[in-house]
């Protein structure tokens, strides 16, 4: 088993920026309703068109997993873009590679969600699944449905394990 840190930075829009988009409520917003609403409008950039694909709405529930997190696989999704929004105010761990056909475990990167942040991935961008950090953690996630395979896997050939300190 390989031993190796990957340094985790808070998650922000300008450093996620090539891996998709950063969801939160801390700019502008709309007021709804008669004022009594907020809406924080066109928070991020869905991509589900390709192959006639139709939205589809989701609620994962993630565990943490032992530490330090055996890294032993990332995905990413051909077709779609795949957005992740926590339910409960619990931070979390977002772990990517840029687009690409070939992995290398330098180009990891891991930001520290807070807990009122949701990511979006681009299409193609390998990510881990959800890595909820302390307790069992309730994700809202909008994903494609629809016709063709929209989930490839890449194997690292033997575990990786990941520090990390936040």
């Amino acid at each position: 088993m390989s031993n190796i840190s990957v340094k985790v930075k808070p998650l922000t829009a300008e450093a996620f920026e090539p891996y998709g988009d950063v969801i939160h409520t801390d700019g502008g917003y709309l007021e709804i309703n008669q004022g009594t609403c907020k809406r924080f409008h066109d928070l991020a950039s869905i991509d589900i068109d390709e192959n006639a694909g139709r939205p589809i709405l989701n609620i994962f529930s993630a565990t943490p997993r032992p530490r330090p997190i055996a890294v032993k696989l990332l995905e990413r999704h051909p077709l779609s873009s795949q957005a992740f929004f926590p339910l409960e105010n619990k931070p979390y761990l977002v772990l990517v590679a840029a687009a690409s056909e070939k992995i290398e475990v330098a180009a990891l990167h891991a930001f520290l969600a807070n807990g009122r942040q949701g990511v979006n991935y681009r299409r193609g961008v390998w990510h881990h699944p959800l890595l909820a950090l302390d307790k069992e953690t309730d994700f809202i996630v909008v994903d494609r449905g629809g016709d063709g395979e929209n989930c490839n896997e890449f194997h690292f050939p033997e575990d990786i394990n990941i520090s990390i300190d936040y």
